[in-house]
């Protein structure tokens, strides 16, 4: 983001063709919510590249908006009045999300989903069911555990070992079926193979009987992952090999519609779970 200076003001346009104060203002807010959503003046201004003055103008605007909250340290909190644009967006993106997932659907007969990763959980937000008679089902806006599913595994593979162990220390890892994996080490263990392999498996983790292949999308505005899910008599490792990539090039193509419809791509800036 450009620093300010004496010739400029925050209500400049920026070289986008944007008003420099709202991006300065958004930019501030997504380094809050990278750093885990509380920060101090002193390390916004570090990060950004702002003066404290400017900052400290900005947070004030978005306090009085409710978009940011002071603490009793003196810190800054991301505020509750983002909660409703975030639930509303979420529920765009299933919209958007559903004719990449009926794409999968037609292509491979399977139940498609798009899942996200709220907090320490994940959270389905978009479904397109098979239209074979024995089908999976996920109830839209279902809140799951990560460690027992495959688009939990494919939204982690990137995550740093240690705080993959810390969200499984908050969670617990209680067991689904006999097949889910209960212990840490053995989920790092398979996230590795995620990386390796370049999505996740679900074999029986979830309900026995039931088999998902999850890839996560590729630079989604918010952690995302999208996945197929069926009979493990239909899912096979045959299937497998042909559902895989074509589940690679729907979450890639799906990502660029949604970098589009942020605005990216024009130079702004902008049943069972498994």
């Amino acid at each position: 983001m450009p620093t300010s200076s004496a010739s400029t003001t925050d209500s400049a346009r920026s070289a986008t063709g944007g008003v420099q104060s709202l991006e300065r203002a958004f930019d501030l807010l997504e380094r809050m919510a990278d750093a885990g959503g509380e920060v101090g003046l002193s390390e916004l201004s570090a990060s950004s590249g702002l003066p404290l003055p400017t900052i400290h103008r900005l947070m004030r605007t978005l306090v009085a908006c409710g978009y940011v909250r002071q603490q009793p340290n003196r810190r800054y909190a991301l505020g509750p009045r983002l909660i409703r644009l975030g639930e509303s967006a979420s529920r765009l993106l299933g919209t958007w999300a559903r004719p990449h997932l009926a794409r999968l659907v037609e292509e491979t007969g399977e139940t498609a989903n798009m899942a996200l990763l709220d907090g320490d959980e994940i959270v389905y937000v978009a479904q397109v069911p098979s239209k074979h008679s024995m089908r999976m089902f996920t109830e839209v806006g279902r809140r799951v555990l990560p460690h027992s599913t495959g688009v939990g595994k494919a939204l982690l593979a990137d995550f740093p070992a240690d705080e993959v162990r810390a969200l499984l220390g908050r969670t617990g890892m209680p067991a689904a079926t006999d097949k889910t994996i209960t212990t840490p080490d053995g989920f790092i263990a398979a996230l590795e193979d995620v990386r390796r392999q370049g999505y996740a498996i679900d074999d029986n983790e979830q309900e026995i009987g039931v088999r998902c292949l999850a890839v996560s999308v590729p630079d989604s505005p918010t952690a995302a992952a999208i996945s197929i899910s069926g009979p493990a008599g239909r899912v096979t490792e045959a299937a497998t090999e042909r559902m895989v990539p074509l589940l690679q090039q729907v979450a890639a193509e799906l990502s660029e519609a949604l970098l589009t419809s942020n605005g990216t791509s024009n130079g702004a800036n902008g049943g069972p779970a498994v």
